[in-house]
């Protein structure tokens, strides 16, 4: 077999075969196989599509590259959750600690930003000391004695996913539905999961654009799920608009701290609040949805949700002491005021577009490898049906430069439409 000859039969259009799969995946990740042929190959799945048992396969191969855990020895039942990535979307900072203080043990292998879309990891770095690169065997401890753990992929989980990850973002090759449930589940698989909780992201800050697309994402996750003997449900969740309001790294942090404390905003605590009383309910804490949500509600409210974070992070080796005083997070040296040009009813913030402008000042990769600013961002002070009056504050951009600042302003400002008629707000969840 050839890597050239399974490039040209994809760009064709036609079906891989299991081995065929399999071959080129390994060859990829022990380096026969060279980055600019999978690069090409990423480009045909992307055109040309795959077909479920393809998918299928290639979620397998790509997870027995490395370890596959068997977490049954540490846990009764191993929920995992994932997000199909989004703006704002800081919701695992937020559910995590809250079902793990319902006792729930939950350990979560996490993704850096991918475009405009950011990252877990990326977020969790701003804490200063906060490890994400911990072995198989300490993720597995830290499960055991604390219930909680958030980290990186371990470097023998499924490296051809995190060789392939990477290359994705810098060659234009994210929005294919194959790979990125490949991706994600893949990742599940390796990591032990025995229940997935999938919050698949539709509309014009995701990757899925349309419900249709979304439909389709979450379909193929589900049924690869299926096939690999794992309980999985897919929620399909709006992402048209920024999720809460805080877009960049210590900024999404703090939010995520203030939900735990029983403020943030109030999207964002909902979403936190539904995606939580699904894995209770996947992890059999909960008999339905309405007890989930009142156990989330009641750790919240007493503290242990936040105690919960605490843990984590002093587990991960993070300084809690920006956990616990959010105003230590080192500000952006510029923090603007953008004020509403105009009243009305605001009908749409533009999520990809406050995204980019997120990336620009430096919130996000370029390129590979690129550094993270993690003290910049977009807060953004309204949502779709809210009426403002002129002169109101719209948003906040935190820049480090003067020139990232002024074209974060134009984007987001340009983001943002109005309508002079009162505005349905946009659904949290589709399905």
């Amino acid at each position: 077999m050839r890597a050239v000859d399974i490039i040209i039969k994809k760009r064709d259009g036609g079906e891989l075969t299991r081995e065929e799969i399999e071959f080129f995946v390994n060859g990829f990740t022990t380096g026969e196989i060279l980055e600019y042929q999978a690069s090409a190959w990423a480009m045909a799945v992307l055109l040309k599509g795959m077909t479920p048992r393809e998918t299928a396969d290639l979620t397998l191969a790509m997870a027995n590259t490395g370890q596959v855990l068997d977490l049954s020895g540490i846990v009764d039942i191993a929920v995992d959750k994932h997000s199909s990535g989004g703006v704002g979307d800081k919701t695992s900072l937020a559910v995590l600690p809250i079902v793990a203080a319902c006792g729930l043990p939950v350990g979560k292998m996490s993704g850096r930003g991918l475009g405009f879309s950011g990252g877990t990891l990326d977020k969790l770095e701003s804490i200063p000391g906060y490890r994400v690169d911990l072995t198989t065997e300490e993720f597995k401890r830290q499960l055991k004695e604390q219930g909680i753990v958030l980290t990186g992929q371990s470097l023998d989980l499924a490296p051809a996913d995190g060789k392939l990850y990477a290359l994705r973002d810098v060659t234009g090759t994210v929005p294919s539905a194959p790979l990125i449930a490949s991706s994600i589940m893949c990742k599940k698989i390796a990591a032990g999961a025995q229940a997935i909780l999938l919050d698949v992201k539709t509309g014009l800050g995701a990757f899925m654009e349309t419900l249709d697309e979304a439909r389709e994402l979450a379909g193929l996750m589900v049924d690869i799920g299926k096939l690999a003997g794992r309980e999985t449900v897919a929620l399909l969740s709006d992402m048209n608009q920024p999720l809460g309001h805080a877009v960049g790294n210590a900024l999404e942090v703090i939010e995520a701290i203030e939900t735990l404390h029983g403020g943030g905003p109030a999207d964002f605590r909902e979403h936190c609040l539904h995606v939580s009383a699904h894995m209770l309910v996947l992890g059999r804490r909960a008999k339905d949805l309405e007890a989930g949500r009142k156990m989330a509600e009641k750790v919240i409210e007493d503290g242990s949700a936040f105690e919960k974070l605490r843990v984590l992070v002093q587990a991960q080796g993070g300084d809690v002491a920006f956990v616990d005083d959010p105003s230590k997070f080192p500000p952006a040296k510029y923090r603007e005021v953008v004020q509403a040009p105009r009243s009305g009813f605001i009908s749409g913030v533009q999520a990809r577009s406050v995204g980019e402008a997120s990336v620009v000042l430096g919130a996000g990769r370029a390129k590979k490898g690129d550094p993270i600013d993690h003290a910049v961002g977009v807060v953004v002070h309204r949502k779709v049906g809210e009426r403002v009056e002129k002169g109101q504050p719209l948003f906040t951009v935190h820049a480090n430069d003067e020139a990232g600042l002024a074209g974060a302003r134009e984007v987001v400002l340009n983001a943002h439409t109005f309508s002079e008629k009162p505005v349905a707000p946009l659904p949290l969840f589709y399905d």
